[in-house]
């Protein structure tokens, strides 16, 4: 008789815990609060949504209705807090979040102040960011702006320092620092420029065609005659030997020329 009573005990744990789900959601609080699209019960008593917890404790929200919100601020939490939402459900239905992505980090950085220094390193200072995200250095190079590296922000809304090292070219240079956030929102620092003195550079296709000679180091890009890009780096001896016969154009230290490939 016990061994039944025992059997029959497993039996009505493991069907508790088939009749309930849990959404989670997790990310860091960005001064918003999230929709719930509550809906009945699939057996018709009660609303979906039985419990909602942030960061491990039951909230009051009033989840007895077709939507409700989930109110952050009942927690005092802070912007830019990590936090964890669990919407605990019934089994026979689920209730649906209207905006998930209000807990993903948005470029909300503000800009204190941004110097480079002849050596070409790059400062910056900022607050209020509220979610980590990589901050991007750019570089104004063949009349666009290009990615030369990343720096990942601390995500917190103090102040935090960054720095980062670039590679000069010759003449004026130009550089900004950017965020991009959810949905492609993008924040950028202010442009600041360096007038490097080095002097500009020269490139000397070799005889056999095969190679490029720089004559100094640089960062590189060559593109074919559509414009597409068929080879960048950085250094200053470029193997061409498996190019195709024809016309590329070569963006190298400051400067956009043309060579045949023969």
């Amino acid at each position: 008789m016990k061994k039944y009573y025992i059997a029959g005990l497993l039996a009505l744990i493991s069907s508790l815990n088939l009749v309930a789900g849990t959404i989670i959601l997790e990310g860091k609080y960005q001064n918003k609060n999230l929709y719930v699209q509550n809906g009945f019960a699939g057996s018709g008593v009660g609303f979906c949504t039985y419990e909602v917890k942030i960061n491990g404790q039951v909230t009051t929200d009033e989840i007895n209705s077709s939507a409700f919100e989930i109110d952050f601020s009942q927690f005092q939490i802070k912007p830019g807090t990590e936090v964890k939402v669990e919407i605990k459900h019934k089994d026979d239905c689920t209730p649906k979040i209207l905006n998930p992505e209000a807990l993903k980090p948005k470029a909300t950085f503000e800009p204190i102040a941004i110097t480079v220094n002849d050596a070409g390193t790059i400062s910056w200072s900022v607050k209020g960011e509220q979610g980590a995200l990589p901050f991007i250095i750019e570089q104004y190079r063949w009349n666009k702006w290009i990615n030369v590296g990343e720096v990942m922000g601390e995500g917190t809304a103090d102040k935090h320092d960054y720095k980062f090292q670039v590679s000069p070219h010759s003449g004026l240079n130009r550089f900004r620092v950017k965020q991009i956030g959810f949905g492609a929102t993008v924040k950028y620092t202010k442009e600041i420029t360096l007038n490097a003195s080095a002097p500009a550079l020269t490139f000397t296709p070799s005889k056999d065609n095969k190679e490029i000679a720089l004559s100094g180091d640089s960062m590189y890009e060559i593109y074919d005659a559509y414009g597409n890009i068929v080879k960048k780096g950085y250094g200053k001896q470029i193997d061409v030997a498996s190019f195709n016969k024809g016309l590329y154009y070569l963006c190298f230290d400051n400067q956009v020329v043309d060579f045949k490939k023969k």
